[in-house]
């Protein structure tokens, strides 16, 4: 596995892009997720693949992006941390087609042994107009995500419920012992 390339998954709505910026801020490369650039491509376009309008066309999409950012991301030095990734891609189309779709990406996704994920958090679930789904559909999402990494072998480090600089510090800590 690639061990420097760190996924950060888990339920949509869980703070996972908050915890991507502060791990940028913190100047570590990042990897915005593959899903938010797509819905705001499509929302300023033909809006055809939205997850909410054709979910196999924008699961593909996000699959198609998710491997070109790996290849993009092998040029970054050291760390690099990823909002989501090609297996969260893959467990979508999967879930939505019957495709085997997880097996496939796992062997494509070099990425540390470490998936870090964001749990469920009502508190600071918010719907907006790139994420109109609620949050007990977030929470289906995110029981597929922690099955697909188990099943892929990774080990699952749930996130705690901390403010973003000691979720950082987490990350951080966790990746910095895993690596020595």
């Amino acid at each position: 596995m690639m061990d420097r390339f760190v996924t950060i998954s888990g339920c949509s709505g869980g703070g996972k892009s908050t915890l991507v910026a502060e791990l940028a801020r913190r100047g570590h490369a990042v990897v915005a997720e593959p899903g938010r650039r797509i819905v705001r491509e499509e929302l300023a376009g033909d809006g055809t693949a939205l997850p909410w309008i054709d979910g196999t066309a924008f699961a593909r999409r996000a699959i198609a992006m998710a491997l070109d950012d790996l290849e993009k991301a092998a040029a970054q030095p050291g760390l690099v941390f990823f909002d989501r990734g090609l297996v969260d891609a893959a467990a979508a189309l999967e879930h939505l087609t019957g495709e085997p779709a997880i097996e496939a990406a796992a062997r494509r996704h070099q990425t540390h042994r470490q998936v870090f994920m964001a749990p469920p958090w009502p508190e600071i679930y918010l719907s907006d107009a790139e994420r109109p789904h609620g949050f007990e559909a977030a929470v289906a999402e995110y029981e597929r995500l922690l099955a697909a990494y188990a099943a892929l072998e990774h080990e699952l480090v749930i996130l705690p419920k901390v403010p973003v600089a000691e979720r950082a510090d987490f990350v951080l800590e966790r990746v910095k012992v895993d690596r020595n």
